[in-house]
């Protein structure tokens, strides 16, 4: 009789006859890891490398299926860059991400042997530079979008939703496409114990909460976002520029300083960034963030419809 084990490892179902509505509409996509250079860490997402042709509800479809933090999608360019890409979320789109683009800059990097592209996002074009460009642990510099920001007026139903009295540095919400409000822990530990009322956080719309502690150049992040479909993140590169510019503005880091950060033990996906906010008190010249990531696997889907 034969092993069913060994017939499973041989089973292949793209060779065997289509079902219904399996005929055509396979596509191609890649796990990276991102933020780490260890495989099984980091944050996880989805790259379908050839997005022509779907429609966005089946982007929105997909990236529910995948249910990561994020789901990429590639297109042909139109403004000037090397692609367009649109992330997605399990419940929304958004015109930007750290993660996804530099998950994805590996996967073009390593595919087209270049070391210098563009990205085409929601927010604009996002210069990447990946100093390995083969898919392995490389590094990824990304410039981001320069945010905005301003007082967050629902500070006290955050802070209640978070289980904690006060922030050390002013509440604010900064936009560089999706919106992230940050909150001052006394300490890494703090941020560790944090049990936050996921529901309530939800209430507060379509945000990431970005919890923080540390000093000098090292510091620890945990981010919530479940009205997006994430109730914690293991990394948030979209967050973590934002972070350099509060901590430059508030002082608590030279402008042009890089720190590095470290979130995701929490969630089992320990990650790290680098984040550098480069300006004056006067405004903020440039956003870099930093990280490493890899390629983990390869698929395909059979059909989509």
């Amino acid at each position: 009789m034969p092993d069913p084990l060994e017939e499973l490892a041989a089973f292949d179902p793209l060779e065997s006859p289509p079902g219904p509505g399996r005929a055509g509409g396979r596509r191609t996509y890649l796990l990276v890891d991102a933020f780490t250079d260890t495989p099984l860490e980091g944050n996880q997402l989805a790259v379908m490398t050839d997005a022509r042709g779907l429609a966005s509800e089946d982007m929105q479809k997909l990236a529910r299926e995948f249910n990561l933090s994020e789901t990429v999608f590639v297109l042909a360019p139109q403004r000037g860059g090397d692609v367009r890409i649109r992330i997605f979320t399990p419940v929304t789109e958004l015109p930007f991400a750290g993660h996804p683009v530099l998950g994805c800059a590996i996967v073009l990097a390593a595919a087209l042997r270049r070391g210098e592209l563009t990205l085409e996002t929601g927010a604009g074009l996002v210069p990447v530079a990946v100093g390995q460009p083969d898919g392995r642990a490389a590094l990824v510099r990304m410039q981001q979008p320069i945010p905005s920001w301003e007082p967050f007026e629902r500070e006290a139903e955050l802070l209640a939703a978070l289980g904690v009295e006060r922030s050390g540095l002013p509440v604010e919400a900064y936009r560089n496409g999706p919106m992230h409000v940050y909150v001052e822990l006394p300490s890494e530990r703090s941020v560790a114990e944090l049990e936050p009322e996921i529901a309530a956080l939800a209430a507060l719309g379509e945000l990431g909460v970005s919890c923080f502690a540390g000093s000098g150049r090292r510091w620890k992040t945990r981010m919530f976002a479940p009205g997006l479909g994430v109730p914690e993140d293991p990394a948030t590169g979209s967050a973590a520029g934002p972070l350099a510019v509060h901590l430059s503005r508030h002082g608590r880091v030279a402008f042009g300083e890089e720190i590095q950060i470290s979130q995701g033990e929490e969630v089992g996906r320990p990650s790290s960034l680098l984040a550098r906010a480069d300006g004056s008190p006067a405004g903020i010249d440039r956003v870099e963030v930093a990280g490493r990531g890899v390629i983990v696997a390869r698929g395909e889907f059979l059909a989509l419809g």
